[in-house]
């Protein structure tokens, strides 16, 4: 299976370039569509402009294990987000905004050698406010031989005309779905309308690329894996987010993460100011097996302290 993006002509891929772009004039590529023309260096909400600003590219281990394999999944953790967690473990490029600037033809030449490492894939984290420069630099890197799948690592908080200009050009979706209730999206993360919003998201991204699917080596090939965070004192509203999802597709690989930690302004609210008990994180999960999702994977309470990551190394996750 090739990756979708091989499968477009350069004239198609070159034309979504130009039609990204003129979101940027007046950026409407998230749900905030604040307006700024960035491409003229106008700041957004998210708080980037024209440059595009990475943080680190690497190959990573700690994503699921059919997107990591034996060799890494090439993950670029881009800096600036849409997103204002206050629980951000990447609050070091979110909010503080550690990072280089890159020019396209860096960035393509990034992901040249994160696949001549062996990487089973290119991981983009946090991409949705950089997708236009992102696309071109798949287009170059793609002339010059990129052959892995496109892995768009998202919060779930895309527009859905972006999303729309990516159908054909992702392979695989990895939203994160934060929250069932606005009144804590908005609270912790900044994101007003986010659950209707997300949610058309989810199945927009669903309809592109379907269920997941593996090669022979169970590597992820394409398809859509939806991640969930729980947060302590029932603040991500899990429950709700499950009954959307299992209206969506019972055979959806749902990724149920325990690995939240009280990082960055978190102690300032005390419903958030602790890691998530045993209890907790066992009662979403036994909501999602009774539901009857078919494929979920759950994560050892231990990884709150295993995934920290440090961006001040050149791979954020080495010991």
């Amino acid at each position: 299976m090739i990756p979708s993006y091989l499968s477009l002509s350069k004239k198609e891929l070159l034309n979504r370039v130009r039609l990204l772009n003129e979101q940027l004039r007046s950026c409407s590529l998230c749900m905030h569509k604040c307006g700024a023309n960035r491409s003229l260096g106008e700041v957004g909400v998210c708080g980037a402009g024209s440059d595009v600003y990475i943080a680190s590219s690497c190959a990573h281990f700690g994503e699921e294990p059919f997107l990591t394999g034996k060799n890494g999944a090439g993950t670029i953790f881009f800096s600036y987000c849409n997103s204002f967690c206050v629980f951000c473990q990447n609050y070091q490029i979110s909010h503080e905004h550690l990072g280089s600037i890159l020019s396209i033809g860096q960035l393509a030449q990034s992901m040249l050698e994160l696949q001549k490492r062996g990487c089973h894939n290119i991981d983009l984290v946090s991409p949705t406010h950089y997708i236009p420069q992102i696309v071109e630099a798949v287009a170059l890197a793609a002339d010059n031989g990129l052959s892995i799948p496109l892995v768009y690592n998202t919060n779930s908080y895309d527009s859905i005309e972006t999303l729309r200009l990516l159908d054909g050009i992702v392979d695989i979706y990895l939203p994160d779905i934060k929250y069932g209730e606005d009144i804590y999206s908005l609270k912790y993360s900044g994101l007003p309308n986010y659950v209707a919003s997300s949610r058309k998201a989810l199945r927009e991204m669903f309809y592109q690329v379907g269920l997941l699917a593996c090669d022979d080596n169970d590597i992820a090939r394409k398809g859509m894996v939806v991640r969930h965070l729980v947060l302590p004192n029932g603040r991500a509203s899990s429950f709700e987010t499950f009954d959307y999802l299992f209206w969506l597709s019972p055979d959806i690989h749902l990724c149920i993460m325990g690995q939240y930690n009280p990082l960055f302004c978190a102690s300032e609210y005390e419903e958030l100011s602790r890691k998530v008990s045993a209890q907790e994180y066992q009662e979403v999960v036994d909501y999602a097996i009774k539901k009857g999702f078919a494929n979920i994977l759950v994560q050892e309470l231990t990884s709150s302290s295993v995934y920290i990551p440090d961006f001040g190394r050149e791979c954020p996750f080495e010991d």
